[in-house]
């Protein structure tokens, strides 16, 4: 009987040097594992380049190491091994799903995975993070450039009297490892002071406080009666108390949902630039970072509603005498102004013959009535506008119906309270004006036809009011006035703030709409996933914080100036001569809306096979339509 032949299978080739044997670099080809272990217990920071001969990312990427591990390879041990060969160690213990891996090693703590771009500029920023995970802050002026910087900073206070160091101080500086561990970003730095003076400019007395700071919230010190001092904690309470105004946004390349999870949050205003994370100085990111500031600075956003104990008053924080001066402008022509606590409300529903909106001005009234006592809230309480929206409701429909002259106003009982009045003053707007901070024109300046408060009752349909914020209708507070501290807190379209490398990330400018010949990598734009629209800032502007604020203002208010981007064909031309009439975005409006004629229009796509083969037939019925009355387009 005849045997099977036994299959017959040709060994791997045996590995070679992946780096040069001039580098830096100690490269384990072989895969020798616990060679590299023993390597690691005679240095402090060791970086460990794990990767696979073939793959092109770790062929990319092996410049890039040496240009680091050159730079730095006499404080930092690079040892690159080979994970892949089959015979080595490293294959047959490690289980990778990507290569090229990057693990740091400070003495015995870690592995601390590095997962930014593969860039040496990126890659030299984080192993020198690792090298010195605390900032030694010496002075005042130390500390206040920590603090001010737009990352989230924590700084712990020590007094180094004790020998060798005080309690709690390597507890402080393993958390500060474990936040790179965490957050391969290392959106959190880590800051020390030994000085007692210095430590009292924020607060800490005690030696072992720890003190986070946040720019738009109140700062806040490690609880230590709730919870214990261990590094994992202190990681733990920092990021989750963080205050993150504006984040770094670094796709690795691959599948990922980190563009969809961010931009689901709701509308986005990514910008892009040029970023060198080993520059001492970054000016625009400064800029940039001072808008987004302001942006969130909520408890200052009173500035733009003063309170009328205030306006007087030029050493509060909330005054502003521009914009107060507005105010009492405003409270001439439109006697609601007066009242601290507004909401503008568009009403839902049309009048089919006009085709017209009502939008009214709903105020918490604190004037009227009979109070037991005064009460002064400095503040616009989010209860009370919520109540009187309530009551607002139940008096929906006497808002509705009729028309008149003139803008006038109705006091009206709270719902809950009956101490409480509200008012509402109303107007009736047309469709077509409601873009009317185009013609810097506003609604209540405007000679176009009022409708009182006080209609007759009808049966309507009832649906919810949509709040918007005030400031778009006052018409002393328009965009070029609006002040854009606290804004993000004053208006229903509140952006998220993300940058983005632009010497990394063009190509997603580029797909939004930025110009592929710019010489100046700087771009702007603001996608809002849920009305499916973008904007893209005009790239004549340059990028510069007051371009940025008229950008966010304009996009901020009821109805926005700004033109939505429409992605275009360049290379496609406009021929009238032809059978089928070629429609780009440019040339839409012109040929299917304003023609004359009735309009045949096909969608298709360059990758779709049926649209290819049904081309003939749709220009053998261009030529069986009459020319006169039919335009055929594609």
């Amino acid at each position: 009987s005849c045997s099977r032949a036994k299959d017959v299978t040709m060994p791997a080739k045996l590995p070679v040097n992946f780096f040069s044997t001039r580098s830096p670099v100690i490269d384990l080809f072989r895969g020798q594992l616990d060679y590299a272990d023993q390597l690691r217990q005679d240095s402090e920071i060791v970086l460990y380049f794990f990767y696979a001969p073939w793959c092109g990312q770790s062929i990319a990427a092996r410049e890039e190491i040496e240009h680091v591990a050159s730079r730095l390879s006499d404080q930092v041990l690079f040892v690159a091994v080979n994970c892949w060969w089959n015979q080595g160690k490293c294959r047959k213990q490690k289980h990778f799903f990507y290569f090229p891996v990057i693990h740091l090693y400070h003495r015995s703590f870690g592995p601390i995975e590095y997962k930014g771009p593969m860039s040496a500029v990126y890659i030299e920023k984080f192993v020198r993070r690792v090298m010195t995970p605390l900032l030694y802050i010496s002075s005042r002026s130390k500390l206040l450039d920590f603090l001010s910087n737009y990352e989230p900073g924590v700084v712990g206070f020590f007094e180094f009297n004790a020998s060798p160091q005080p309690p709690g101080y390597l507890t402080f500086f393993t958390s500060a490892l474990h936040s790179l561990k965490k957050d391969y970003l290392g959106t959190i730095r880590f800051g020390v002071v030994t000085d007692k003076r210095v430590a009292e400019e924020i607060s800490l007395v005690h030696s072992g406080s720890v003190y986070l700071h946040r720019h738009a919230n109140t700062s806040l010190i490690y609880p230590k009666d709730i919870m214990n001092f261990t590094a994992e904690n202190i990681c733990k309470w920092a990021l989750e108390n963080r205050e993150m105004l504006i984040r770094w946004l670094r796709p690795h390349g691959g599948k990922s949902l980190l563009l969809n999870n961010e931009l689901k949050k709701g509308p986005a205003l990514l910008i892009f630039i040029p970023f060198n994370p080993l520059a001492e100085i970054h000016p625009l990111l400064d800029e940039i970072t001072k808008v987004a500031l302001e942006y969130h600075k909520c408890n200052k956003s009173q500035a733009a509603e003063p309170d009328l104990q205030q306006v007087g008053d030029s050493d509060s924080p909330a005054f502003d005498s521009s914009v107060t001066d507005a105010h009492l402008k405003f409270s001439e022509t439109f006697p609601i102004a007066k009242y601290p606590c507004c909401n503008t409300v568009v009403l839902p529903q049309w009048h089919s013959i006009s085709r017209t909106h009502n939008v009214c001005e709903l105020c918490v009234n604190q004037t009227l009535g009979v109070k037991p006592n005064k009460v002064h809230v400095p503040h616009c309480n989010f209860l009370e506008i919520e109540a009187a929206l309530d009551s607002f409701y139940l008096q929906e429909h006497t808002f509705f119906q009729v028309i008149s002259n003139t803008i006038e106003c109705s006091n009206f009982l709270s719902f809950y309270s009956p101490f409480s009045y509200y008012t509402a003053c109303c107007r009736t707007v047309n469709r077509h004006f409601l873009s009317f901070i185009s013609s810097e024109k506003t609604i209540f300046q405007t000679p176009k036809v009022a409708f009182s408060s006080h209609g007759k009752k009808d049966k309507t349909q009832f649906s919810i009011p949509h709040i918007e914020d005030r400031n778009c209708f006052i018409p002393d507070l328009n965009i070029s006035s609006m002040n854009i501290t606290g804004l993000s807190c004053r208006t229903n379209k509140t952006l998220n703030l993300y940058l983005l490398d632009s010497n990394l990330f063009w190509i997603y400018a580029e797909r939004l709409g930025a110009s592929r010949s710019t010489h100046l990598k700087e771009f702007a734009a603001i996608v809002d996933l849920k009305e499916e629209v973008h904007y893209v800032l005009d790239q004549n502007q340059s990028l510069v914080g007051p371009t940025l604020e008229n950008f966010i203002k304009n996009f901020s208010v009821l109805y926005s100036p700004l033109k939505r981007h429409l992605v275009d064909d360049p290379s496609v031309h406009f021929h009238e001569e032809h059978m089928v009439t070629e429609v780009t975005t440019n040339t839409f409006h012109q040929t299917v809306f304003l023609s004359a004629k009735n309009v045949l229009l096909l969608y298709y796509a360059q990758w779709c096979g049926f649209c290819a083969s049904l081309n003939h037939i749709f220009i053998q019925l261009a030529r069986l339509l009459p020319h006169e009355s039919f335009t055929v387009a594609r």
